[in-house]
């Protein structure tokens, strides 16, 4: 009984790893509707020191940081040496996804 259950919390905990994997995935094509609703204004333009979408020298250390750091930010808002981020670009009508979604496009983009 006792190996019973202890494969049964096994198989559940490389269940719930492979959904939370799943789950963090990114598509930045979906990104980009959000980036072009949302985003581009700052990012287009580096408006209050947001790093310029394509510019990959900006984002290099930003990338090099990964992204569920990128992403974390993105979401609960961020104020660096050089700009400030808001929470969800300003738009809280945002879902986390929708945000994440956005990141992925734009370092896609600036790679």
């Amino acid at each position: 009984m006792y190996r019973f259950v202890s494969a049964a919390f096994c198989a559940l905990f490389i269940f719930s790893m492979n959904s939370a994997a799943a789950n963090a995935a990114y598509n930045a094509s979906a990104g980009k509707a959000t980036y072009d609703a949302s985003c581009v204004t700052c990012h287009k333009t580096g408006m209050m020191g947001a790093p310029k979408t394509g510019d990959k020298a900006a984002w290099a250390t930003r990338i090099a940081q990964g992204e569920a750091v990128l992403v974390s930010k993105s979401i609960k808002g961020f104020k660096g040496k050089t700009g400030i981020m808001m929470p969800k670009g300003g738009n809280p009508k945002l879902t986390d996804k929708q945000v994440g979604d956005a990141v992925a496009y734009m370092v896609k983009q600036s790679k």
